[in-house]
């Protein structure tokens, strides 16, 4: 049984050169939406030939690569090393340019429960909790993200069938009883550091014990 969303509708595109830090550098169209359940200010950008993308699915062809990356301030933008989602979003960028599709940049920081509830989680983390203990243990559920919005962006988008850049086995869940078709799961990188083994090592347990 489908969830039945409301429909979101296109706000703003617009056209944006990207220059990454390691000096990649590739062109995006970024679009902004109305209506979105959540109200927040998600973005989807459209990588490589995307439009292109789209057609061949429409015609049957392969479903466009899509990657819902939420926000992390800490990785994305200062290279934080207790995480691993700034090398998987330089890596959803170059794998998403490459094939043609969308990047889906979703604002629920620290699996939902906001920045300053994050940098809570990480001193508890400090103290001996795994990632997903500190969360519970701030009042929390282990992973907030909800993907409602997610799914009428890519109705939105005409993306109604993917192929999905994930590791994460809940986000493929949720699309589906949104009436997403997941035509594939595409597996990420595994970004290892001393600083992030702890926090690689309890996302991969969890998700063996789902």
């Amino acid at each position: 049984m489908f969830e039945t969303l409301p429909g979101a509708t296109m706000r703003t595109q617009v056209t944006v050169p990207l220059r990454l830090l390691d000096g990649y550098s590739t062109t995006a169209r970024l679009f902004s939406f109305h209506g979105l359940v959540d109200g927040r200010e998600h973005v989807a950008f459209g990588l490589g030939d995307w439009s292109g993308a789209l057609r061949r699915c429409a015609e049957g062809g392969p479903a466009p690569l899509v990657r819902l990356h939420s926000e992390c301030l800490t990785g994305d933008i200062f290279g934080s090393q207790r995480c691993d989602c700034g090398p998987q979003l330089r890596e959803a960028i170059e794998r998403i340019s490459d094939k043609g599709g969308f990047l889906l940049y979703l604002r629920q920081e620290g699996r939902g429960i906001g920045l300053y509830s994050k940098l809570d989680a990480y001193a508890l983390q400090d103290t001996g909790l795994d990632t997903y203990e500190a969360n519970v243990a701030l009042g929390h559920a282990e992973d907030e993200r909800d993907y409602s919005a997610a799914a009428q962006m890519l109705d939105a988008l005409g993306a109604s069938r993917i192929a999905l850049l994930t590791n994460n086995p809940d986000k493929a869940d949720q699309l589906h009883r949104l009436g997403v078709t997941v035509a594939g799961v595409v597996p990420t990188g595994v970004f290892l550091s001393p600083a992030n083994a702890g926090y690689l090592a309890a996302k991969a347990s969890r998700a063996a014990a789902r």
